[in-house]
């Protein structure tokens, strides 16, 4: 009788241990190993398949328990999404709420919730979360183009598990460059619907491959009805909310139309009391800024073309009503202090700014005898210069002019493309001489008619220049008429009173100016004979060489006499050359390097525009200037 051999007690296989791991709620992958264990201790067929069965009968627990948890964290989501409805008041924080818990509960790395633009015709990015890039954040998607919208016209779910590789969708060039740019890969799109009416999508996406169950669909369906009915209420708020602040004002439009009203009569009364008592223009701002309750003041000179139209006109933070008579622009009324004012309010700013041109266009006409007496004074020192001077200043101190100041005589002219005829160019002339005539009485000169057009003789105050002061008056007068006015200054006159004879020969150099000005197609424009370079320098009596070589060449002069260099020597020989670096260093007897790091320090002192004709022909002339003043001083 044979023995059996002795067997090793089967080691022991616990299927408790699994109670433990979902006591813990362990990873699912830590479900393998009690089997692992008890296979390595060399456990039976059976306690293996009891084991392998306990684990099945665990996992399914661990799922029904995963399952539940989610559905309360989805169900408690959708409760604090409900709660936020109930107490809304930012729907831009109660649609980022949303969002974010799009993507918490699905476990996405990109949310988003775009909305329908009725107008435009398409959906647009409202809140993103999660999102890193700017023009995604930015798209704008055209219905039933891309997955939003495609969603947003059929106002179905729509879900892709690659989006690049998905032709149910019509791509365009914008929304997958914006797609690619995020790096989104599966998407998932449900539509916000009103009724039957579709306002805009929500969205979660993944940067990965993934597939989104249908537990996931619904969820974000869930919430983005949340989303639908959150846009709702706020509309509704703000169009309850809109509809009280019309009625709130329509009430103090009634009510403050009667204080309107009242308003209008005391300025119709105060003003005409000040035309039959003769009051000024600053005494019509005084009596407008107490009833507009705002600061009102009165500017003189053109003003821009929006506010000449003859009504008050709103620009920036002031309301102006321009001061015109005949056309011409006289100034304005300036009202600051009410952004806001009420048309008829308007209307009695309007009838002000009227007013006010009543009343300059009568202290005007007491006004032209006086210009007619300054245009006398001027015409006696051009055409009668050897006059009694004692008689001349006094004369000129009855008009407020200081003629021991230094003066400068101004020739203007109306310029047209067309020029006028007849009557038309006697009305000009008229124009321009009251216009100038205004100028010079502000400016303490003078003016008259004359040549068909107008001479001024003006002050020429600290730090201006003759230039300065043609091209003042030029913008000036143009403004006044709306037309373009040419003005040719003279060099300045010292002091009239004790040299009248200066003044007859400025007003020449001042024509030949003019007419320089116009030549050279710069109509409409101020100049002096020293902004035209050698013509200047020929058109002016003083022929002031020193003052154009200064003006030319005197910054290469004053550094070789700084330096010692020969730039000026160098520069004659460049023009004799015939501009040729090459024959210039023959003629100098140096290197060509050493020329052109001469011509480039000219270049520097000059300006990089010194080769070009105009400026040659005046350089050329300034050195055969500079080298007779030279020889004659030797």
């Amino acid at each position: 009788m044979s023995e059996e051999p002795l067997r090793d007690p089967e080691p022991s296989a616990d299927p408790a241990a699994y109670l433990g791991l979902l006591a813990r709620g362990a990873p699912a992958d830590a479900y393998d190993r009690p089997v692992l264990l008890a296979r390595a201790s060399g456990a039976g067929p059976a306690a293996l398949a009891g084991l392998e069965h306990a684990k099945r009968l665990a996992l399914r627990v661990r799922a029904e328990l995963e399952g539940r948890r989610r559905r309360e964290a989805e169900l408690s989501a959708l409760f604090e999404t409900a709660h936020d409805l109930a107490g809304l008041r930012d729907l831009d924080a109660v649609l980022r709420a949303i969002v974010q818990r799009a993507r918490s509960l699905l476990g996405t790395e990109v949310a988003y919730l775009s909305l329908n633009d009725p107008v435009a015709g398409d959906t647009y990015m409202r809140v993103t979360e999660g999102s890193v890039s700017a023009r995604f954040q930015q798209l704008r998607l055209g219905m039933g183009e891309g997955l939003g919208g495609l969603v947003a016209q059929t106002a179905r779910p729509y879900v892709t598990e690659s989006y690049f590789d998905d032709e149910r969708f019509r791509h365009t060039r914008t929304i997958d460059s914006g797609v690619r740019d995020e790096g989104l890969v599966a998407i998932l799109g449900v539509p916000l619907t009103l009724g039957s009416q579709v306002i805009g999508v929500l969205f979660a996406a993944d940067r990965r491959a993934r597939v989104f169950e249908r537990e996931q669909v619904a969820l974000l369906g869930s919430l983005a009805a949340h989303a639908a009915v959150a846009i709702d209420t706020a509309n509704l708020l703000a169009e309850t909310r809109s509809a009280l602040a019309e009625l709130e004002r329509a009430n103090g439009i009634i009510r403050a139309h009667s204080g309107v009203i009242e308003r209008a009569s005391e300025v119709h009364d105060r003003l005409t009391e000040l035309v039959l008592r003769g009051g000024g223009v600053h005494d019509v701002a005084a009596a407008l800024s107490e009833v507009l309750d705002g600061s009102v003041h009165f500017t003189e000179g053109p003003l821009p073309a929006e506010c000449a139209d003859g009504h008050a006109t709103r620009r920036a933070d002031e309301w102006v009503a321009a001061v015109s008579a005949g056309g011409e622009a006289l100034g304005a009324l300036v009202l600051r202090g009410q952004p806001d004012l009420d048309p008829v309010d308007q209307r009695t700013l309007e009838r002000a700014a009227m007013v006010t041109s009543l009343l300059l266009l009568a202290r005007r006409s007491a006004g032209e005898a006086e210009q007619r007496v300054r245009g006398e004074l001027l015409d006696d020192l051009l055409d009668a210069p050897e006059r009694d001077r004692r008689l001349l200043r006094e004369r000129a101190a009855r008009l407020r002019t200081d003629f021991d100041a230094p003066h400068v005589v101004l020739a203007a002219r109306i310029d047209r493309p067309d020029p006028p005829a007849g009557d038309r160019d006697g009305a000009d002339r008229q124009r321009l001489w009251s216009a100038a005539s205004h100028l010079a009485a502000t400016r303490h000169g003078l003016a008259s008619a004359r040549d068909g057009g107008t001479v001024l003789l003006l002050p020429l105050e600290r730090g201006d220049t003759a230039a300065e002061l043609a091209r003042q008056a030029a913008k000036h007068l143009g403004g006044a008429l709306r037309e373009p006015v040419t003005v040719g200054a003279s060099s300045p006159v010292d002091a009239p009173a004790t040299r009248p004879g200066d003044i007859a020969p400025a007003y020449g150099e001042a024509r030949r100016c003019l007419d320089a000005l116009r030549l050279l197609g710069r109509c409409g424009e101020g100049a002096a004979a020293s902004d035209l370079g050698f013509l200047g320098l020929l058109l002016a009596d003083a022929r002031d060489i020193a003052g154009f070589v200064r003006r030319t060449i005197g910054e290469v002069v004053a550094y070789d006499r700084a330096r010692g260099t020969d730039l000026v020597r160098t520069l004659d020989a460049y023009f004799a050359s015939g501009m040729s670096p090459v024959r210039t260093k023959d003629e100098l007897h140096v290197h060509v390097n050493t020329v052109a790091q001469r011509l480039e320090r000219v270049g520097r002192l000059l300006g990089p525009d010194w080769q070009s004709p105009p400026r040659a022909l005046e350089i050329q002339l300034a050195l055969r200037l500079h080298a007779m003043s030279s020889a004659v001083a030797r």
